[in-house]
């Protein structure tokens, strides 16, 4: 194993299942059901340890929920690792929070089932096709954690983009975001002849066009404006009474990089305020999947730091976003200013990382390090043939030494995955603002 520089606790998750499946024999199914009766199934192996199996099963299924989303677990082949997993997923068990946000997502209660392995469902699936339409005077935003990119495109070709400063995380009232939204869209428009389409980026779980669940409200009430969060997009972009269409940031930036090399097969990875996921299958389809991977678990050391916001530890958003840079700096022996926002602090690394610094370097080494286990564990689930990655964490050199050093892990430890897979990383617009652009294709015109 190659351990990151600054992290010699690190557990890959990757390691972790094939070491234990390595010993296992007895037949295990998990299959995880979300809208429509559509159903991601897993056929795995447990060993003769109660603990480990819990272990292992539960990292699963949390990482299946969050790459396929689901309200329902179906379970065989194990009882006693069944009552652990319903015990756990209740509302007051050790996945809350889990239960809490798929409930919210579907608008429904959140189920654990035992079930002999001849009732398990089969996978179903339902690709749907994404963007691609550049006809047209289009707007597209992007809705960040520290800021918002949106984009006038003209005929796929961008005459005006902009970042613009905002505080979603911290606003307590939804007309916040509101406004801003809707300002930042018309202020692109003013740059067009005409305005026909407007798409939109953003973090969180979409459903219909709606929100059901996102980090950028954070602040804002659950129970007085809860159903004004879910449709903020939607009363907004009805107000301006242009096409429209929603997606989620992850998948964007997957149909970024899709549409700019044209190719398909392609994870998308935002290291931004969190991770953002995103995938465009074979077929050049998005998958239906939520891909939130920021809560993807990808260390399995019981130490590893714990989200502020799910109570979970070893998840992707405390190691492939500024978090992960932040959380590093005093390892590195790089002291932060705490009056700094978090955007500040890491414009702040990056600055001492642009001046040569090797504790700065080490930081961005150690991110990568990460990825590239993180990568192995994705391509269990994932059919990955091109990877990009985009976020204001990858700008600058940051991103060439992340790719650097998860390419060496590859190349190390998974050399049919390095010989397979070809890295995307945009130039430094596109890295930015690119998913704005790709966001404007999302909805096809009048």
């Amino acid at each position: 194993m190659i351990q990151p520089v600054l992290d010699k606790d690190f557990i890959p998750a990757v390691l972790y299942n094939r070491d234990f499946l390595s010993k296992a024999t007895k037949p295990f199914s998990i299959a995880v059901e979300r809208e429509d009766g559509l159903v991601y199934r897993r056929d795995t192996k447990l060993g003769d340890d109660f603990a480990e199996n819990c272990r292992y099963a539960e990292r699963l299924i949390k990482t299946i929920l969050w790459c396929a989303g689901g309200w329902k677990v179906m379970l065989s082949g194990d009882h006693a690792v069944y009552e652990y997993i319903r015990d756990a997923y209740t509302k007051t068990g050790l996945r809350a929070f889990d239960v809490d946000f798929w409930s919210t997502t579907y608008e429904r209660d959140f189920e654990v089932e035992e079930r002999a392995m001849g009732d398990m469902p089969e996978n179903r699936v339902r690709p749907l096709a994404i963007g691609r339409n550049l006809n047209g005077c289009r707007v597209g935003f992007d809705a960040g954690g520290s800021d918002m990119k949106v984009a006038a495109v003209v005929n796929g070709e961008t005459v005006w983009a902009e970042e613009i400063v905002w505080l979603p995380k911290l606003a307590e009232d939804i007309s916040y975001h509101h406004e801003h939204i809707r300002d930042a869209i018309l202020k692109a428009a003013a740059h067009m002849p005409q305005f026909d389409a407007v798409g939109v980026s953003t973090a969180g779980v979409l459903v219909a066009n709606r929100a059901m669940v996102s980090h950028l409200f954070l602040k804002v009430p659950k129970d007085t404006q809860g159903e004004a969060c879910k449709n903020v997009y939607v009363d907004v972009l009805e107000e301006l009474g242009v096409p429209y269409s929603v997606a989620n940031d992850g998948d964007v930036a997957a149909l970024a990089a899709s549409m700019a090399m044209d190719v398909n097969g392609v994870l998308g990875i935002a290291m931004g305020t969190s991770e953002a996921g995103g995938y465009i299958d074979p077929e050049g389809h998005v998958t239906g999947w939520h891909n939130e991977l920021a809560f993807v678990p990808v260390d399995y050391n019981p130490a590893a730091p714990v989200d502020e916001w799910s109570g979970d530890y070893g998840c992707g958003v405390k190691y492939f976003s500024q978090d992960a840079v932040i959380r590093l700096a005093p390892k590195a022996g790089i002291t932060l200013d705490e009056s700094l926002t978090l955007a500040e602090k890491l414009k702040a690394v990056q600055a001492i990382l642009e001046s040569g610094d090797e504790g700065a370097k080490d930081i961005f080494r150690t991110i990568g390090t990460y990825f590239g286990y993180a990568i192995a564990n994705y391509a269990d689930f994932y059919d990955i043939q091109y990877l990009q990655i985009s976020g204001r964490v990858t700008s600058g050199l940051g991103g060439d030494l992340i790719i650097e050093k998860a390419k060496e892990v590859l190349e190390a430890e998974f050399p049919a995955l390095f010989a397979k897979i070809q890295f995307i990383l945009p130039d430094e617009m596109d890295r930015r603002v690119g998913q704005a652009v790709a966001a404007a294709s999302l909805p096809a015109s009048k």
